[in-house]
């Protein structure tokens, strides 16, 4: 019988391995897997005063955060297997992984936060439909046809 990890139980704690990770401002938690897949997503209502950009920042953020961790956990259990190979490289890579910081919006100016003219009335009046049913007589008055549509 071999020494080392027993593979039933390191196969068991890597499928029941979950990281979370919250914002700094609590506005977003979430969790991911093993793999750093994402399971779980809560937002807050703090979010209600943030842009669709910063919301989005702070997703990613966090995001990365429980991916840094997940990473470290999963290399921890893997590491009596070693510490060679594609698999260990990529969790060594999503530890160090940096998302690049979110552009910062300039304020709208004057000119740009103006409401476009509203040019419904404009329009030529539409023509009411038809009180009845709408004949097909041009479509079937030359009877059956049989050459193709196409």
């Amino acid at each position: 019988m071999a020494d080392g990890p027993d593979r039933e139980a390191l196969l068991a704690e890597l499928s029941a391995l979950s990281a979370t990770a919250t914002s700094d401002d609590g506005a977003v938690s979430l969790s991911v897997n093993t793999d750093g897949v994402l399971t779980r997503l809560r937002l807050t209502d703090a979010v209600s005063g943030m842009s669709p950009a910063e919301i989005a920042d702070a997703v990613l953020r966090t995001y990365v955060s429980a991916q840094r961790e997940s990473a470290k956990r999963t290399g921890q259990l893997l590491a009596p297997l070693g510490s060679g190979g594609y698999l260990m490289d990529r969790l060594r890579w999503r530890v160090q992984f940096e998302p690049e910081p979110a552009p910062v919006a300039a304020p709208p100016r004057a000119e740009d936060s103006t409401v476009l003219k509203d040019r419904s009335s404009d329009a030529p009046p539409v023509a009411p439909p038809p009180s009845g049913p709408v004949p097909d007589d041009d479509y079937y008055g030359k009877g059956m046809r049989f050459e193709q549509a196409w």
